[in-house]
């Protein structure tokens, strides 16, 4: 019977060992990603059965490289493995194409429960979330679009990279696209979140954790 290929992607470098020890186990562990661009490079080259990816993650998040890998059509399950219990984010990993979702602060056996259970087709939600979403969902109406949401996935990169103290430069080098062309991203994020300042813009990433 073949192993479940697993993909697996944080940016601290003392829990990966520990998943990575972990996950061995039961399953078979395809690459390791630092990074959110190098988990979509990953992903393009091994096409795994299960990726399990943070959502805060360096150039490039989690959030946004489920969107990369869905419009190419990558059909591996996302199983997100984050910090944060904020729901409104658990609804917005599911929106991009999450299969499950689970907190760190989850136990071994429950990690490796989730995994199984997205690799079956299934969709798993941490105890501790499932409760609150439920409700969450029964309780609210329709959501009111929010600002971000009008960001195209190129202009949430760049801002995700400016928030991260890229230059114009460096960004459009990440990008492959040029200079001007990475600023006038710029000032259309600026036009249509209504802020004046890049440390304004970066106090915005911030706050909807795109850093």
């Amino acid at each position: 019977m073949n192993r479940t290929r697993v993909l697996l992607a944080d940016d601290h470098v003392i829990l990966m060992e520990g998943l990575c020890h972990l996950v061995r186990q039961d399953f078979d562990v395809v690459g390791v990603a630092r990074d959110g661009r190098a988990l979509v490079e990953m992903a393009r080259q091994h096409r795994p059965d299960v990726i399990v990816t943070d959502i805060s993650m360096p150039q490039l998040n989690g959030i946004d490289a489920a969107r990369i890998l869905r419009k190419e059509a990558i059909t591996s399950r996302l199983l997100f493995l984050s910090m944060h219990a904020d729901l409104p984010l658990v609804e917005e990993a599911f929106r991009v194409g999450a299969s499950g979702y689970v907190l760190k602060a989850c136990g071994g056996e429950e990690f490796v429960k989730a995994i199984k259970c997205v690799a079956k087709g299934a969709t798993y939600i941490t105890p501790l979330l499932a409760g609150d979403l439920i409700s969450t969902l029964l309780t609210t109406g329709p959501h009111e679009i929010s600002r971000e949401s009008t960001l195209t996935l190129r202009q949430r990169e760049v801002l995700q990279l400016l928030a991260e103290g890229k230059t114009m430069k460096e960004v459009a080098t990440l990008l492959g696209i040029s200079t001007r062309t990475a600023e006038s991203h710029k000032y259309e994020i600026m036009r249509l979140l209504g802020v004046q300042t890049t440390a304004a813009l970066i106090r915005y990433a911030v706050h909807i954790k795109l850093v």
